[in-house]
């Protein structure tokens, strides 16, 4: 799969980590450590891209 690269924006909440993606502001997730929160974002993200894709699917590196 690509190596893509984004950008997160993250704080610290009395409890938790906080983080959003600037690229995609509409995935948001939290941690109790800044390596559980930049594991949740990549989770949240490969959940939003894969959304509605089925189960027997097929990869293909493109040039762009």
């Amino acid at each position: 799969m690509m190596n893509t690269k984004m950008t997160m924006v993250y704080w610290k909440s009395k409890r938790f980590w906080l983080g959003k993606l600037l690229e995609h502001p509409e995935i948001m997730t939290q941690g109790e450590t800044l390596e559980e929160l930049e594991e949740n974002i990549k989770d949240a993200y490969l959940l939003m891209a894969m959304e509605d894709v089925p189960e027997q699917y097929k990869l293909r590196e493109v040039s762009l």
